[in-house]
């Protein structure tokens, strides 16, 4: 891998930078100490889309559904488990 002084890199970053993209990663030193590495960009996978509603037909939810367990759920916060 190629290792590039800073003020090198400042006076030719637009070609360094094209090199880079090409993938011929390198690294910029200071006062001959490694400090940057710079290689192409890696776009992220796109995240999967949700979609609303994706299963309306394949299940179905009860009218009662929000009072469903609810004398049960009462009990445990009054402490007649």
């Amino acid at each position: 891998m190629k290792i590039i002084n800073i003020h090198e890199a400042k006076t030719h970053l637009s070609r360094l930078v094209e090199e880079a993209a090409k993938g011929d990663s390198f690294i910029i030193a200071k006062s001959g100490r490694p400090v940057a590495l710079v290689s192409a960009f890696q776009e992220p996978e796109k995240a999967v889309v949700r979609r609303l509603g994706f299963l309306s037909g394949h299940i179905s939810v009860p009218a009662d559904f929000d009072e469903m367990g609810r004398t049960h759920i009462e009990d445990l916060f009054n402490g007649a488990a």
